[in-house]
């Protein structure tokens, strides 16, 4: 048997235990150990499974995760997704989409200090969509706006994605963290407009809310001082060039911590909880990075990635042409699997190529970023879609999909100005330190 024959059996098999239900992870980590004991032998396939996940576990690159994703859980816990929300309601809440815009900006301000999509999509869930109800809006643009906001978490630094991009094509990940500011204001401009036109064209999807005097309004803002001082420390301090990413993730997790006790929201039982959480959903990630990773050694030595960066690089349809399909690669990929576990598989293979064709790796960063995004509320899957139906279970899958169908339609809009303007992303990064 060819190592070709073997290697399109190890995707086989690997989309099989996907449709199967078989977690990522696992599923990546059982077809990348069976393909790679199919080429070499049983003994070189466990001595691989011994050894990888240790060595992926013990990682200091990706020490890094386990903090930022600390850092969201303390952040949430301390109720500034409920202050960011009640700030946007009391300046915008009178326009008529104002709850909606206020949810889209809340989103957009929490994702600046948690980095995961699924995070900000469930914490503004519980937060946004309980008042947007009682505001009178219908629950398909309600839900639909959790949705698309919920994007911006992986998308506006810190962001898991870009740090788990950047560790794997050993690129600045201070640079990526800021190449992503722009791009995430964009889809921020880009969803409330959204919502001025749908309500400008249905008035009943969405009724006028009451006016917020003008001391509610500045009294407002004095709730959301914690979020703006552990933002500006984090991105400022990073861009700034003063600390690592690495120590700006301790600092940030840390600073949230102290936040949280000092204005008494975080208890002792509070905090068991928030690393029990934090645990669970480093614990994830790192099963879909050690999955990955077996995946990849079993990819190496069948050398597919060799020949899939030979072949895309040699077609004669130019450099954008081959993005092109490696965009909607990615599309397709991004409505049935996992993000990260998107990112990890993939971005070894087809960055060679990216590379080969002249195309900034910075840029192409926040481009593979906004791309397997669009999988977080597309469907079949729509991770975010999921996580908003587990919550609200009144409101239908058929519902949510339908509200969030106009953010998908402005998220490729944005995907393409992105893809012709690299200046865009790269205006920021450009300028650091």
């Amino acid at each position: 048997m060819t190592d070709s024959i073997i290697a399109v059996g190890g995707f086989v098999g690997l989309f099989v235990l996907i449709i199967l239900r078989v977690p990522i992870g696992f599923a990546m980590g059982i077809a990348g150990v069976a393909g790679f004991a199919a080429v070499s032998g049983w003994k070189p396939g466990l001595n691989l499974l011994m050894n990888s996940p240790l060595r992926t576990a013990s990682d200091y690159t990706l020490s890094v995760i386990p903090m930022f994703v600390l850092m969201g859980v303390f952040a949430s816990a301390s109720g500034m997704s409920r202050e960011l929300f009640r700030a946007n309601r009391a300046w915008f809440g009178h326009l008529r989409g104002g709850t909606a815009i206020s949810t889209i900006l809340a989103c957009g301000g929490f994702a600046a200090i948690n980095g995961s999509s699924v995070a900000t999509a469930a914490t503004m869930t519980t937060v946004a969509l309980p008042e947007m109800r009682k505001a009178g809006m219908e629950p398909g643009l309600a839900a639909g706006t959790i949705a698309a906001g919920g994007t911006l978490g992986i998308m506006i630094p810190p962001s898991v994605a870009m740090l788990i991009y950047g560790i794997l094509t050993e690129q600045d990940i201070a640079r990526l963290f800021m190449a992503g500011v722009i791009p995430g204001l964009l889809g921020i401009l880009f969803y409330v407009l959204v919502v001025r036109v749908i309500v400008a064209r249905r008035p009943d999807l969405c009724p006028v809310g009451e006016r917020a005097s003008r001391r509610e309004r500045w009294n407002s803002l004095r709730d959301i001082w914690a979020t703006l001082l552990l933002f500006t420390v984090i991105i400022g301090s990073i861009y700034g060039g003063f600390v690592t990413v690495t120590e700006a993730a301790g600092i940030g997790a840390t600073g949230a911590f102290a936040i949280g006790v000092l204005r008494g929201r975080l208890s002792a039982a509070r905090v068991m909880e928030c690393l029990v959480e934090a645990l669970r959903t480093t614990a994830s990630i790192f099963v879909i990075a050690i999955g990955a990773y077996l995946f990849g050694y079993f990819l190496t030595i069948t050398q597919t990635t060799q020949a899939l960066a030979e072949m895309l690089v040699a077609l004669p349809i130019g450099p954008y042409g081959t993005l092109a399909i490696i965009l909607l690669v990615y599309i397709l990929l991004g409505a049935v699997m996992d993000e990260l576990a998107i990112i990890l598989l993939t971005v070894p293979i087809i960055f060679p190529v990216i590379v080969a064709l002249g195309f900034d790796p910075i840029w192409f960063g926040v481009i593979i970023v906004m791309t397997v995004t669009l999988g977080l509320i597309t469907p079949p899957v729509g991770m975010n879609v999921f996580v908003i139906n587990s919550i609200a279970r009144d409101v239908s899958l058929t519902t949510i999909f339908r509200g969030v169908a106009p953010f998908i339609a402005v998220d490729v809009l944005r995907l393409v100005i992105l893809c012709a303007v690299p200046w865009l992303s790269l205006v920021i990064p450009n300028s650091m330190y």
